[in-house]
């Protein structure tokens, strides 16, 4: 085999995993269901093929969103001037739940494969973890530090409201359409903020 041949086909692997990678992002902007063979059609490759550069589809839907999301502070700038971490909790939850409905196919993709096969958790992406620490960090002087407990418990009650799990309970089990499940969401994030931060005063 020449140098140029090897370089051919390193080229050419590089250029069909960009192919599915790239596919797979853009039937996740679409808000579908998102699956292997889904992706392999749109990226003209073959199912078997897809699976050789990625041995399953949160490995694959991981890669895809890599970038998407941005950073906290970025997601939080509307509220960057705000000192009152309920406005600013609210704002977290509504901002991840709407990007949660703009790529529920993926998402949902991921809890499943979470689901039954729990050692793919970590190929989740924790996104909702990063938006409410940078909300609540108006608390930090104050909870944070005569309360530790009470502040990371917070934290742990907000990471259940403030979720893709939460979102899907509330339109799939309870009915309701999608706004009014952010609406639902947020108003349940807000009162227990609030609660926090009256248990500080």
């Amino acid at each position: 085999m020449t140098e140029q041949t090897g370089a051919g086909r390193t080229n050419q692997k590089q250029r069909t995993r960009t192919a599915i990678v790239t596919a797979a992002r853009e039937l996740i902007g679409t808000g579908t269901e998102v699956t292997m063979p889904a992706i392999a059609r749109a990226a003209l490759v073959s199912e078997a093929t897809a699976y050789r550069y990625f041995p399953d589809l949160p490995s694959l839907i991981s890669e895809a969103l890599a970038g998407v999301w941005p950073p906290p502070a970025e997601a939080l700038a509307p509220v960057a001037d705000s000192a009152d971490p309920v406005e600013r909790t609210a704002y977290a939850c509504e901002f991840l739940l709407r990007g949660i409905l703009a790529r529920q196919g993926s998402v949902r993709a991921m809890i499943a494969a979470t689901i039954t096969r729990p050692q793919t958790v970590t190929t989740r992406p924790g996104i909702r973890f990063g938006l409410i620490d940078h909300a609540l960090l108006p608390l930090e002087d104050t909870l944070g530090a005569t309360d530790p407990d009470a502040f990371t418990q917070l934290k742990r009650d907000l990471a259940v409201v403030v979720s893709a799990e939460a979102l899907f309970t509330l339109t799939d089990l309870c009915g309701l359409g999608p706004d009014e499940a952010v609406s639902s969401a947020v108003r349940t994030a807000s009162t227990l903020t609030e609660a926090a931060v009256r248990s500080t005063a």
